[in-house]
Formats: structure tokens, sequence, C-alpha cells
């Protein structure tokens, strides 16, 4: 439309990058002031000593070998000491930080469709999509999953040098796409599949394949080769578990997830055009209709058939479906990785592949230019305008824990993460009482839950009921085996019992499974203290103070005991 009114292809790309900020800031700039989530942003920040430490070089070292919940994502860690020492632990600058992260990627992923098709508002239809849907809220609102921005950084400047290196292949161009790949990998292992887009977007827009007809594969092995290969090892780092020693307490039988993985599928094509009931946890099914499995996978396989068939045709609605299958492949949940049927956070690259497909296919199958023009325009503005105000609806969801959670009741079933969340956000607040009732409803739909048992261990430890509190920290050792916090937290308990050997016991089984838990140092302290055994309590006090937990240690040299 521009074009008529002669303004140049520079000046329209301006303006829509212009546009593209402003309308991302005005979705997401809300979430400045939302608080840390008591889901995974404790462990990540606030309960971290290592991103307290700030950049030194034993926490460079401690982010590059540490693996959490079994992801070896060291350029997070590097990013949050980052963030500490500029913001501390106020909440509003890892925000920033995380929607600075959406913004650059927004940019990038339209100057990459830009540069490959020379279709700009086109382009900027798949970058507006990317930009705003309600899906991806969880992926900027949420600072436990930096992964996400991160790692969607490094894979569109990824593509945007390896476009760069198509259209003059040289060595030093080559360097750097690596280079920005292994960033990638650094930030999450979803980017695995990136070699697989690459491969892609050589089929279309890029066209690659067209002057190599005599050798394509000899060609493509001997080009993404390397990528291949790191890829491969980032999988083994994943994989590889040498002291696991904690186990999850809801393990889910692989005939499950090979049934769910078709639906959520399916499910998240529904949430792409009508993203309603958006929540941060949804349960998985205890039973799933046969016919909603077979639907789903007959529906991926007809579907997969016509474009491939189509591919020449429509070369374009071939790489938007395969982008979005070859992308959301490795979080489908075949393979366990949580106890989600599904998440939000997991369409944050997927999506692209459908607007791929919506901004290169509707207009093809629309002749009259009129048409496009005085109808298709607007209808597509209208669209992007709804998918921003819901984005900004659901980023007031994330406004706190117990909004976060209360919210996710409200739209999910049978929400058991979510009712332990509640409880945990009233515990917070000091309504021990209201806590227990959720930790109670938490249990009723999940029997072998082990976290509401903990912290319903932790409401009776507060509360000076001991004994309560040993049974609760027991069962959930039974259920989560392995798991240095519950043993820490029973000891406590143990302590508050005067059972000091059965305490001892349990910080030291607590410090063999995590060998840099500040917490049980400075409690098997106070056990050794309390009995008067300074030779021992005091060296502990000193260790926990070097770990980040120094209570202990200023209180007993003010009262002269480690003096």
């Amino acid at each position: 439309m521009l074009n008529k009114i002669n303004i140049t292809s520079d000046k329209q790309k301006l303006i829509i990058y212009i546009v593209l900020i402003l309308a991302v800031l005005a979705v997401y700039w809300q979430v400045n002031k939302c608080s840390f989530v008591n889901m995974d942003d404790y462990s990540y920040v606030t309960d971290n000593h290592h991103i307290q430490s700030g950049v030194t070089p034993d926490g460079i070292r401690w982010a590059f070998t540490t693996k959490f919940f079994g992801l070896w994502h060291p350029l997070i860690w590097l990013s949050f000491m980052f963030d500490y020492q500029l913001h501390g632990l106020n909440p509003g600058g890892y925000h920033l930080t995380n929607l600075i992260l959406h913004i650059l990627s927004t940019l990038l992923l339209f100057r990459l469709f830009c540069r490959m098709t020379g279709a700009i508002w086109k382009s900027a239809f798949v970058a507006s999509l990317f930009a705003l849907h309600p899906l991806h809220v969880e992926s900027v609102a949420w600072i436990a999953e930096r992964k996400d921005v991160l790692s969607a950084f490094f894979w569109m400047l990824t593509l945007c040098l390896y476009v760069y290196y198509t259209e003059k292949p040289v060595i030093r161009r080559y360097l750097l796409v690596v280079f920005s790949f292994v960033c990638a990998l650094m930030s999450k292992p979803m980017v695995v599949t990136l070699p697989l887009i690459m491969i892609l977007l050589d089929y279309w827009p890029l066209n690659r394949f067209e002057s190599r007809k005599d050798n394509r594969i000899l060609w493509q092995l001997k080009e993404k080769l390397p990528f291949f290969i790191l890829s491969v090892i980032l999988v083994i780092i994943t994989l590889y578990h040498p002291n696991k020693t904690e186990s999850s307490s809801i393990i889910l039988p692989f005939g499950s997830r090979l049934a769910n993985a078709p639906v959520a599928f399916i499910t998240y094509l529904v949430k792409t055009f009508w993203p309603h009931n958006l929540a941060v946890f949804y349960p998985f099914p205890d039973q799933l209709p046969f016919w909603s499995v077979i639907g789903s996978t007959l529906l991926i396989m007809v579907v997969s058939a016509a474009v491939i068939v189509k591919a020449k045709r429509f070369p374009y609605l071939f790489t938007g479906w395969f982008w979005y299958i070859i992308t959301l492949l490795p979080v489908l949940g075949i393979m366990q990785i949580s106890f989600y049927a599904l998440a939000d956070r997991y369409t944050y690259l997927p999506l692209i592949g459908i607007g791929i497909g919506l901004a290169w296919g509707i207009p093809s199958l629309i002749k009259n230019e009129n048409i496009c023009t005085k109808i298709l325009f607007p209808a597509v503005i209208a669209v992007i305008a709804v998918t921003a105000i819901l984005a900004w609806k659901q980023c007031s969801c994330w406004r706190d824990s117990f909004t976060l959670h209360s919210h996710a009741l409200q739209v999910t079933k049978n929400n058991f993460l979510a009712y332990n969340g509640l409880g945990n956000a009233l515990s917070e607040a000091g309504n021990v009482e209201d806590a227990v009732y959720y930790y109670n409803e938490a249990l009723r739909l999940k029997p072998n839950f082990a976290d509401p048992y903990n912290n319903r261990g932790n409401v009776y430890l507060v509360l000076g009921r001991y004994q309560p509190a040993v049974e609760n920290y027991t069962e959930a050792i039974r259920l989560k085996s392995g798991n240095a916090t519950i043993y820490n937290n029973r000891g406590n308990a143990y302590l508050g019992l005067g059972l000091f050997q059965q305490a001892l016991k349990d910080f030291n089984e607590a410090m063999r499974l995590k060998p840099d838990n500040a917490d049980a140092y400075n409690n098997r302290g106070i056990a050794y203290l309390v009995q008067g055994n300074r030779e021992l309590g005091c060296p502990d006090a000193k260790k926990a103070c070097e770990l980040g937990d120094c209570r202990i240690w200023k209180d007993s040299n003010e009262r002269g005991d480690c003096r």
C-alpha cells in the first residue's frame, strides 16, 4: 500500500521496524511491574547464590559445568549474573532483559524474510505474529524462560548470518554462522533442529537446490555436517547424567506420552487460531479419547502429504509446515521432559512456520489486487490488533504468583500444579491455613506428587508442628528420592524435635546430594553449636557463609562462639 504513495522500500522497512518496536512495548511494558513467580524463578535467581555472586571466574566455571533440570545452558546463567550485577533482585530489570531480547528477535525475523524474499509486508506479518501472539507471552513474561528469548535471538541471528553466507560462501562468513549457532545451543537444547531449518530455507525461499541438481545430498551433507555434529554433542550432554540421584515423583507411561504427542500438536494449532484459556500449566490427561489420537494423527498425515504433493507449486507451504513440525517435534513429550501435556512456551519458534504459510499462502489464493488491498490488508491489521489485545491481557496474568496460579485454576480443570503453586503463594504471604487447603487439593488430584508433601511440611515446620512435618517430608522423600532440599527440611524438623542424630544424618545426606548446599551447612552448624560442639559447628557456619548463607556465622560471631 505504501508503494502507491511513493514511499521507498527502505523507508517502508524503517516504518515497520518502528511500529514493531512500539507494538511490542505497548503490549509487554507492563511486565516491568511483574514479580518473580514461584515457578523456577526462585531456583534460577532469587535462591541461587551463584547468580548473586555476580560474574566471577568461579561463577563462569559453574555456569559451564552445571545442569539444571537436565539442561545445559551456560549463557542463561551468565545473563542472569549480568542482570544481578545491574539490578540486584529487582524483578523489573530481569523482565526488561527478556523484553529487549524479544524485540531484537522480532526485528531480526523481519529482516531475515525481507532479505530472503523481498516481500516487505508478508515478512512484516510473520514478524508481527511472532511478536504479538498471546501464546508467546509465557516466554517473555516468565523470567526463568530466558531460555526461549535468548535462544530465539541467536536462532534468528544464525539464520540471518546464514543468508549472508549463502550470498557469498566464504569461510569467514561460515564461521560466523557456526559461532552464532554454538551460542544458540548454549541457550536452549531445543535449537538442535536449526540445521534442518537451514535446509528448508535452502529449498524455499533461497532456492539453492536449483543450482545444485547433480550433487544435492553431498553438498548439503558437506555444508551442514558441522552443525549436525554440534547438535549431536549437545544431545549427548543433555542426556548424560553421570551422578543423577534425584528421580521425579511423576513418571508418565511411554504409551500415554506417544498418544498425547499428536493431540498436543493439533491443540497447538487450535490455540494458534483461537488463543483461549491459556495457562502456565496444562495437566496431562488421565486418558485420551481414542478418536482424538487417531483423528489428530490422520490430520497431520493428510496435511503433510498435501504440502509434499503441492511443494513445487506452493513451496512456502512446504517450508512453513515443516518448520512447524521440525521445531515442535523435540518438545512434544515423547521423551519425557516434564509432566506437562503441552506448554505455551513450546510454540515460541514453531509458530513462525504457521506465519510463513499464512503470509504467502492466503495472498496466493486471491488473484484480484483490489481485494488484497481493500479487504485482506485491513483484515490482517484487525487480526494483529486482536492478537495484541489478547497478549496484553495475558501479560496481566503474570503480575505475581497468586494471580498466575489463580488464573490457571480458572481456565483449566484438575490443575494440581496450580493448586500447589497457589498454596506456595499463600504460604509466602503468611496465610498458612489456606495454603494447607491448596496443598491438600493438589494431593487429592495427584497423590504421587511429592512437592505438596514437602510444602505442607514447610508449613507445619513454621507452625512448630514438627512431627507432622517429619511425616510429610518422609512421604516426599519416598516419592522423590535424591532431593537434597527435602532432606534438609526434614533435618530441620528433627532438630525441632531435639532428635540431633536424625537431623545430622539428613543434613549429611543433603550435602552428599548437593555439595554446595549452603542451607544444609548452616543447619548442620546450628545442630552442632546447639550441642556445644564448636569444633564442628564453626567450620560449617563459615562454609555456609562462603556459599552465601551467613546467618549462623554472624550470630555465632556476635555471641563469641566462633571467634
